[in-house]
């Protein structure tokens, strides 16, 4: 508190966000910056100061990375949202619907607060991008531009308007090849470490998958999946015909993770590399 100049709840929400984003880890009841944290914004780190669209995609994603007690707005909205858009009053009526599903003890009021947190990480506060400022308050998510308000709408009883956001699904060019192919082995290391190939499916539109996370249509990843044993030299590849669409990596365990943040940001410059 005294280093930084902040407050008590400040401090347990950067707690609580460098664990979400997987830079800090609790050992032994300690908090201890992980060799991902280091890596990117340590001493040295790829970048300290979030200048690099590329490590807010990849901070998002590791956000959305969670199987264990994930974020309950993201974690519904990312992978299970249906609809082609979304206003609160819709969203927290299906949100209090699967609490009672699920028999979760979330009150009105904490549903309220998910929704609206989620909202400010992606859009800005005023609504417009262009307006930004370089000392305003809003997430830095807000640069990816994942989630647009697109107009308003009359929702509930009360004929009142709402805003109406939707997820932006065009093509994404700054997840780079790089970093989409260390957001597939991170996927595969976390939801599917016993399997010895991926399919098109786990890849495009499974829960946590990075089709659902980045919001990438399907033509989108099968062109990158195609591209995929190129921009790996030859260390992933996906095979296709009529019957099978898989991924295949012989030599998984081998690649490591550091080298594979280091190609993100070309250093070095092999998108992949053998452990020693």
């Amino acid at each position: 508190m005294s280093e930084l100049g902040v407050g008590k709840n400040m401090v347990r929400a950067i707690r609580f966000w460098i664990l979400v984003m997987g830079i800090a880890e609790i050992v032994d009841h300690q908090f201890v910056v992980t060799p991902f944290g280091n890596a990117l914004l340590g001493p040295g780190g790829w970048d300290r100061f979030l200048e690099d669209r590329r490590t807010l995609w990849l901070l998002h994603w590791m956000v959305l990375s969670h199987q264990e007690d994930p974020l309950f707005a993201w974690d519904y909205l990312f992978n299970r949202w249906g609809h082609p858009d979304m206003t609160r009053t819709e969203v927290l009526r299906v949100f209090d619907h699967e609490t009672r599903r699920i028999e979760r003890k979330l009150s009105r009021i904490t549903l309220e607060q998910h929704f609206d947190v989620f909202i400010h990480t992606y859009v800005a506060s005023n609504g417009n991008r262009a307006q930004l400022q370089e000392d305003n308050l809003d997430c830095p998510f807000v640069d990816l531009e994942l989630i647009e308000r697109i107009g308003e709408r009359r929702v509930g009883k009360s004929g009142r308007s709402e805003p109406v956001y939707a997820f932006r699904r065009e093509s994404k060019p700054d997840i780079t090849s790089e970093l989409f192919v260390f957001c597939l082995l991170d996927y595969w290391a976390k939801r599917k470490a016993n399997e010895a190939t991926l399919t098109f499916k786990d890849v495009s539109t499974s829960h946590g998958s990075i089709g659902q996370v980045f919001k990438l249509s399907e033509p989108d990843v099968r062109e990158r999946l195609e591209q995929l044993e190129k921009d790996s030299n030859g260390r992933l590849i996906y095979q296709e015909s009529a019957s099978v669409q898989r991924i295949v990596c012989p030599r998984r365990q081998e690649i490591l993770q550091k080298d594979l943040l280091g190609a993100i940001y070309n250093r070095p410059k092999l998108a992949l590399a053998h452990a020693n």
